[in-house]
């Protein structure tokens, strides 16, 4: 044994579990009076945002909460949520923060398989919850969220507890917890569950402090940052971003619902300075009426993930003076782990590479260890070709603890010793990873493997084209052929036939369109395209 492993044990001097909740208390310390939050009428500083938290932890150890338990909270992006990222752990509980469009049973499950003893919910959601509670067979108890911001009338009561009268039973002198160990479970978030019922993804506090600062020093953001919330913070939990502003004493501008005219206000109102968003958001943002659009004051910078954003989009944006940054991760990587990091050598390329490489994958966050394409079968690396496929495999802090009360959906995920994220991708010869598709969306044509994202980035070019999506469409000749779903920009008009001509410009005659439809697309509340949905379109078509 060498002298450095003798004598030189952890002790309670040198050696602290790290959690995020640490961030809280710093912040209201050192910036007790900066603004915190700002929703609609209200405001709260740091100091004020620290002593709501422990109130309201107070009052959830007084009603039974405590360490290992669920609290569950369905609640657009108001400050009760964000609150909830604190004042829940520091009982020492988990937050279990719910997606908004869920349906009754999918809720009813979420409830029950997490065994919740507590739900915070948004009183905008009673008819749902309340179906979703005659499935729920543990007891638990209801707090309402009452916003006096909107119009509340025809919102009926849901529990007996409301979260302002709550809240005010607890002492803010509460001695909260602290996590004992840091590998200890802060959050628990469900997966989409597309096929089959949702996987419980559990984060521990390490993952979410290293998550937190990770994210800052990838993203260079700045003390004292204005950041406008589009992101719900039920998704990651909110890209884990609760954590982060806490930690740079920022300010937080709550939005509660997906509004174009409203955020180009909220921008100018608070100088906004950064926000994420799924592409869907920013290409609501760039084809917004030109009445909506307000002249920027400075240059804002923006995240975006939950989908591959076709190119145009990022040149779409910096025409109206937005930095956009693509990102890349998973639920159960506590959100984004890549990033497509810029190398100022790339400025004097023409605007289609540039775009073409914004519009990749990229390298790792400092917070993680290692994201490797690899052959799923061998587990070599592949080539650093660009064009090689594999599957991404990750590794590191920043990956879930695992699936809540799912042993064999666990172990297969972490197989090998990496985790597994089913996205099909290549590495391109600086180490940049592309994704080419999702396992489940790659086409197969006559044996031939086509990515639908390379025909949608085409398609997303088309002057007319908003959205578009690529499915796999049943075909007896080729066993499978590319069948497009477009959205079109308001009052703007496109043919199949001119979508499939413009396609042919660039693409290869086997990887074109051989039916085009025309449609709004399904989307989940975060902004990804349902694709399971248009495959059971596709399959229906002649």
């Amino acid at each position: 044994m060498s002298h450095y492993d003798t004598n030189l044990d952890k002790n309670e001097a040198n050696y602290v579990p790290l959690s995020p909740l640490s961030f809280l208390e710093r912040t209201k310390n050192i910036y007790p009076n900066y603004e915190a939050i700002v929703y609609e009428s209200r405001s709260y500083t740091w100091s004020d945002v620290y002593k709501r938290c422990v109130k309201f932890a107070s009052a959830l150890d007084k009603i039974g909460v405590n360490v290992g338990d669920t609290v569950s909270i369905m609640a657009f992006n108001t400050p009760e949520i964000f609150e909830a990222h604190y004042s829940i752990p520091m009982v020492g509980a988990v937050v279990n923060a719910i997606n908004t469009r869920l349906d009754p049973k999918t809720i009813s499950y979420i409830l029950n398989h997490s065994d919740a003893k507590v739900l915070i919910v948004d009183r905008q959601f009673h008819e749902v919850i309340g179906k979703a509670l005659e499935n729920v067979k543990n007891k638990i108890k209801i707090i309402d969220i009452d916003d006096k911001d909107i119009d509340t009338s025809s919102f009926k009561k849901i529990g007996d507890l409301e979260y302002e009268s709550f809240l005010n039973t607890g002492d803010e002198n509460y001695k909260w917890k602290k996590p004992k160990d840091e590998w200890q479970a802060i959050s628990l978030g469900y997966t989409s569950g597309t096929t089959g019922n949702p996987k419980g993804v559990v984060y521990h506090h390490r993952g979410s402090y290293l998550m937190a600062t990770g994210s800052a020093v990838a993203w260079d953001m700045p003390n004292k940052l204005n950041f406008l919330y589009t992101v719900p913070m039920f998704h990651c939990n909110g890209w884990c971003y609760p954590w982060t502003l806490s930690m740079l004493h920022g300010r937080v501008i709550c939005l509660r619902a997906i509004d174009v005219k409203k955020i180009f206000e909220l921008i100018d109102k608070y100088d906004v300075t950064h926000f994420g968003g799924a592409p869907i958001v920013l290409n609501m943002l760039a084809n917004a009426p030109k009445e909506h659009q307000k002249k920027l004051k400075r240059k804002i910078y923006v995240l975006t993930a939950g989908a591959p954003p076709p190119s145009i989009i990022f040149e779409k944006m910096k025409n109206l003076g937005f930095e956009v940054m693509h990102v890349y991760g998973l639920t159960e990587t506590y959100g984004h782990m890549l990033q497509c990091a810029w190398n100022n050598e790339w400025d004097n390329l023409d605007q289609d590479k540039q775009n073409e490489i914004k519009a990749r994958q990229g390298v790792i966050y400092p917070n993680t260890e290692a994201a490797v394409v690899m052959d799923p079968e061998t587990m070599k690396p592949v080539p650093h070709d660009g064009k090689t496929m594999g599957e991404i495999m990750i590794r590191g802090n920043i990956v879930m603890k695992g699936y809540y009360k799912d042993k064999e959906a666990t172990e297969k995920a972490m197989k090998g010793g990496w985790f597994h994220s089913g996205d099909l991708a290549v590495t391109h010869p600086n180490g940049y990873i592309k994704i080419q598709d999702r396992s489940k969306d790659i086409i197969i044509s006559g044996g031939e493997n086509i990515s639908s994202i390379e025909i949608e980035n085409t398609i997303a070019k088309h002057p007319a084209v908003s959205l578009a999506a690529v499915v796999a469409k049943p075909d007896e000749k080729w066993g499978e052929t590319p069948c497009a779903f477009v959205e079109l920009i308001e009052g703007k008009k496109a043919t199949e036939e001119e979508i499939i001509k413009f396609c042919r410009e660039t693409l290869a005659g086997f990887k074109l369109p051989k039916k085009v439809v025309f449609s709004s697309l399904p989307k989940t509340s975060t902004g990804k395209i349902q694709k399971f949905e248009l495959r059971k379109k596709a399959k229906e078509l002649n």
